[in-house]
Parts: C-alpha cells; structure tokens; sequence
C-alpha cells in the first residue's frame, strides 16, 4: 500500500501528528532517528519546527531537503482518535 502524508503539525520537541491520505490521524516521535551528520541540524527544536509537506514525495521534510519516508512514519506512529 503506497501512503502519503497530507498533514503535519508539530506537537512537542520531535513530535509530530499526522494525517495520512488514508484518513488516519497518527502522531510519532522523531528524537530517536536524528542521529548522525544528516539530521544535526534536526535536534534543534526550533529547526525541527520547521517542518512541511513535501507533496511531491508525499512526506514531511525540512527546508534542507532531509525528508523521512511516509512509510516509515506510518509504521513508527501510533493511532490517535
């Protein structure tokens, strides 16, 4: 099944909800991916907040073009109602 993020809110430090074409409302918890040079710039809350749909890869990405698969997010989030 191909998902794709349609909307992203930052709820806390690294944490995000989601909407995905499939109707679900989910949120996730990024802090333990951003390890490594690719994400430095991703462990300042403030830079982190910068967050947005990529709506060509259907996914969330910052403004230095680190996006992470919708896939990945779908599976690491869990449900909310």
């Amino acid at each position: 099944m191909i998902i794709h993020v349609v909307e992203v809110t930052v709820i806390g430090d690294y944490m995000l909800a989601l909407t995905f074409d499939d109707g679900s409302s989910r949120t996730v918890s990024l802090q333990h991916l951003l390890n490594g040079p690719a994400f430095e710039m991703h462990r300042d809350p403030v830079y982190f907040a910068r967050v947005s749909i990529d709506t060509v890869a259907g996914t969330v990405a910052w403004p230095n073009g680190v996006d992470i698969a919708p896939e990945t997010l779908y599976e690491l989030s869990s449900e909310t109602i």
